[in-house]
C-alpha cells in the first residue's frame, strides 16, 4: 500500500523547504520530494528582501541567515541610477540581505531536518491523480519506482512544474522574446566600488561581488538578446559584450558558472485545484528583475503553510485554503507587472534611455522612492478579511485592520519586561493580543476554530499612532492582522 502523508511537497528549493518547515512545526506529516540528487551549488538569486527576513523572524530563524549574509541599505529598480532607499522602511530589517541562494537553501534544509522533515532527493514525480480524499503520486528514484499518497500535494517544483502540468492548471503568458547572460567569474581588475551598474546605448552591465575573488557579471546586450535560450554561454561572449558596454572586461577569467536566461513571463490560472496547490516559481515565472522571485516564493510558503496546517490538523474550514489563491495570486500578478516594467526599462534604445533618465529623476522624490521600495521589498502587501466566521468580542470590530501586516512591535508586559511581537508568533499559532490596561474576555469563535490560540496582554510602544483606539487584535500566524477591536 502507498505511504499516506498529510502533505507531500514536490520541490526542495527555498519555497518547498520553508513550506515543509511550517507544516512540520504544526505537527503535520510532510515529506519533500526533490528530483535533483544533490543540492544546487549555483545561486540564481542573491538577496533576501525585508519582508522575507520578517517571515524568517516570525519563526525565530532570522539569526542564522543574518550571520551568513551582508546587509545592503539600498535596492534597485531596473538598474536605474537612483537607488531605492530601504533604510527608511518601517521594519526591523531596513535593508536587502546579500546571501546566495545556495546558502539560503542549505539553511532552510537544515531547519527542515531539525523539525523531522524527510527531504528525499533523486525523486522525480511522473504521475498525479487526485480524488475527494487525497492525491496519489508516482515516479522514479535511484532506488526504483515510488508511490506516495497524501491528503494534499503542493507543487513547489519551479517554473517547469510537473505538478502544475499533471494537475492540468493552465500557465498562460508570453514566450521568450529576449535573453541576457550572467557569469560568476574571477576578475583580474575588479571595479573600485563593490557593486556597479552601467547602462548606455551599448547595453547594460551589473557587477557584484559573490565571494572572495569571485564576482557576478550580468549583461543585457542588444546585439545578443536574440540568442536562443539553449545556446551555451562562453567566456569569450561575456568578455566581448562586457568590453563593448563597459569599456573593459575587468580581466575576467576562470568562470565558475555561466548561464543564459530569458524574459518568459507566466502566471498560473489558479493556485489551487482541489487538493493540489502551487507555490513559488511553479505559480509565477518572470524576468529576474529586482531579485523578487525567490522572495515572493518564500512569502507564498508562509501564507500557505499555516492555512494548510490549520485545515489538516485544527479543523479549519476549507474556505481557508481558498483564501491562499485569493490572497497570493494578486501578489503574483503585481510581481509580473513589476518585472515587465523593469524589463522594458532595461533596453538601450534612445527612447528607453530617455525614459530611464526621467524615471531616475522621479525616484529622487522621497515619497515615490519609498513607494517603490515598499513594493520591491513586499512590505506593501496586505489582504482583505478572511472568509471565515468573525470572532466574538465585547467591543466593536475595527474596519480597515483585517489583513494588515504588523511591524515587529516591542511590547511591554505587565511585569515590566519587553517582548518583540514576532517572538510571540514563533510557534506558528494565532495570537490574541490584548492592548488594554485591564483584561477583558478573550475573543471566541462559534465553530471552535482555531482552538490553539496563544494569549498575550501587553502595552504597545508609544509613537505608534495607528494603534490609538485599538483594544486588541487577533494576529494571524503569518504576522498579518486577522481582526482588531476597539478599546
Amino acid at each position: 500500500m502507498a505511504e499516506v502523508l498529510d502533505v507531500a511537497v514536490v520541490g526542495g528549493g527555498p519555497t518547498g523547504l520553508l513550506l515543509a518547515c511550517e507544516l512540520a512545526l504544526a505537527g503535520v506529516r510532510v515529506q519533500v520530494l526533490e528530483r535533483r540528487a544533490e543540492p544546487v551549488r549555483e545561486s540564481r538569486a542573491l538577496t533576501l528582501h525585508p519582508r522575507s527576513l520578517e517571515v524568517l523572524a516570525l519563526r525565530g530563524m532570522e539569526a542564522r541567515f543574518l550571520e551568513r549574509g551582508r546587509p545592503l541599505p539600498t535596492g534597485h529598480f531596473a538598474m536605474l541610477d537612483t537607488r531605492l532607499d530601504f533604510s527608511v522602511l518601517d521594519t526591523r530589517f531596513p535593508y536587502t540581505l546579500f546571501i546566495p541562494q545556495a546558502v539560503t537553501e542549505a539553511l532552510l534544509e537544515a531547519r527542515a531536518r531539525e523539525l523531522g522533515v524527510a527531504v528525499l532527493r533523486g525523486h522525480t514525480v511522473e504521475a498525479l491523480r487526485q480524488d475527494e480524499e487525497g492525491v496519489e503520486l508516482e515516479g522514479t528514484s535511484d532506488a526504483g519506482a515510488f508511490r506516495r499518497r497524501a491528503r494534499f500535494v503542493v507543487g513547489a517544483d519551479g517554473a517547469r512544474s510537473a505538478v502544475r502540468r499533471l494537475a492540468g492548471i493552465p500557465f498562460p503568458g508570453t514566450e521568450v522574446t529576449r535573453t541576457a547572460v550572467l557569469g560568476d567569474v574571477v576578475l583580474g581588475a575588479p571595479p573600485t566600488h563593490p557593486a556597479i551598474g552601467i547602462v548606455n546605448p551599448h547595453g547594460g552591465v551589473m557587477v557584484v561581488p559573490m565571494a572572495p575573488g569571485v564576482h557576478r557579471i550580468v549583461i543585457n546586450d542588444p546585439l545578443r538578446e536574440a540568442a536562443p535560450l539553449r545556446e551555451p554561454v562562453t567566456l569569450d561572449e561575456l568578455r566581448e559584450s562586457c568590453s563593448r558596454i563597459a569599456g573593459t572586461d575587468f580581466g575576467m577569467k576562470d568562470p565558475r558558472w555561466l548561464s543564459r536566461f530569458g524574459n518568459e513571463t507566466r502566471l498560473a490560472d489558479r493556485y489551487r485545484d482541489g487538493r493540489v496547490l502551487l507555490a513559488g516559481d511553479a505559480a509565477h515565472m518572470h524576468f529576474p528583475a529586482g531579485g523578487q522571485g525567490l522572495n515572493v516564493g518564500l512569502q507564498d510558503a508562509m501564507n500557505l503553510g499555516w492555512k494548510l496546517a490549520a485545515v489538516v490538523k485544527d479543523g479549519a474550514p476549507d474556505a481557508l485554503l481558498d483564501s491562499y489563491s485569493r490572497e497570493r495570486r494578486p501578489v503574483g500578478d503585481a510581481l509580473i507587472r513589476n518585472t515587465l516594467a523593469q524589463t522594458a526599462l532595461m533596453g538601450a534604445t534612445q527612447e528607453t534611455l530617455a525614459l530611464r533618465a526621467m524615471m531616475s529623476e522621479l525616484l529622487r522624490a522621497p515619497k515615490l522612492n519609498r513607494e517603490f521600495a515598499d513594493a520591491i521589498s513586499a512590505l506593501d502587501v496586505g489582504y482583505r478579511a478572511l472568509d471565515v466566521p468573525e470572532p466574538q468580542v465585547d467591543t466593536p470590530l475595527l474596519p480597515g485592520w483585517s489583513g494588515r501586516r504588523l511591524v515587529d512591535l516591542e511590547l511591554r508586559q505587565d511585569d515590566g519586561t519587553d517582548v518583540p511581537l514576532y517572538s510571540a508568533l514563533h510557534p506558528g499559532r494565532w495570537l490574541s493580543l490584548g492592548l488594554r490596561e485591564q483584561p477583558r474576555t478573550p475573543p471566541r469563535w462559534e465553530p471552535g476554530w482555531p482552538s490553539n490560540v496563544m494569549h498575550l496582554r501587553a502595552r504597545a510602544p508609544t509613537g505608534r499612532e495607528e494603534l490609538q483606539g485599538v483594544g486588541g487584535m487577533l494576529v494571524r500566524p503569518d504576522g498579518h492582522v486577522g481582526w482588531a477591536w476597539a478599546a
